[in-house]
């Protein structure tokens, strides 16, 4: 069976969210959702992560991070992110973007084979049939982190936590995730910088308004030689 259980993350001592995730690579977890959520720019900013009683993370902040600052858009501060939707704040569309600036190329059977190889390295999912799976690859389609997750939100932080911490170039690399490309999953990409999105499944009318408002490409229904590019094809060699 896929595991559920709650997170509970402090920031400088107050309760900031309780994630309900698939209890593996929680470290990767938290740190991967504090840089795709805009809380912090850079793991530089973290003075000490604790992990504790495998429900609890403790994060301190340097003195100097504005997290007050960074924090008002995300109200009401106390938060429950269940797995099933991501986020208990409402899509924006609004919001202003980051845009990506990265002028990577790729071929398209590059994106193919790595959108595929998620079904040869998901092996919780081929286990319990319940979970999502996210990797980021570099340019040359070599794998440099992978995660599964009860949630697909949680799939692509934990992703991006462990790509983090090796210290990736997130404007070199491309994110593929097995889940539904919505608003909020393109914008966490689009805040750490990952110029391309793939993912087996659909794109949502907000995922693609996000894409194009972010510069940021975007590919969804990948299906043996096919795709749809949805945004900023460009990037994308045949």
């Amino acid at each position: 069976m896929a595991e559920e259980k709650p997170l509970h993350i402090f920031l400088n001592r107050v309760h900031y969210a309780t994630i309900f995730s698939s209890p593996t690579n929680q470290k990767e977890l938290v740190l991967g959702h504090l840089l795709s959520e805009g809380i912090i720019k850079s793991l530089e900013e973290i003075r000490e992560i604790r992990l504790k009683d495998d429900d609890l993370c403790e994060v301190k902040l340097k003195p100097d991070v504005p997290l007050e600052k960074r924090l008002k858009l995300l109200k009401p501060l106390s938060r429950v992110i269940l797995s099933a939707c991501g986020s208990s704040k409402p899509y924006r569309p609004s919001e202003k973007f980051p845009k990506i600036t990265s002028n990577i190329r790729l071929k398209a059977e590059v994106i193919l084979k790595s959108v595929r190889n998620l079904n040869f390295v998901a092996e919780t999912f081929r286990k319990t049939g319940g979970v999502h799976a996210a990797a980021i690859y570099g340019k040359g389609g070599n794998l440099l982190a992978f995660a599964e997750d009860i949630g697909r939100h949680n799939a692509v932080d934990k992703a991006i936590g462990i790509s983090s911490i090796n210290k990736v170039d997130f404007s070199r690399c491309f994110l593929t995730l097995s889940g539904r490309l919505t608003g909020d999953i393109v914008l966490k990409a689009a805040r750490v910088g990952i110029p391309i999105v793939a993912s087996l499944a659909a794109a949502v009318d907000s995922g693609i308004t996000t894409a194009k408002a972010a510069n940021l490409t975007l590919i969804g229904f990948i299906r043996g030689k096919r795709m749809n590019v949805y945004s900023a094809p460009r990037r994308i060699l045949s």
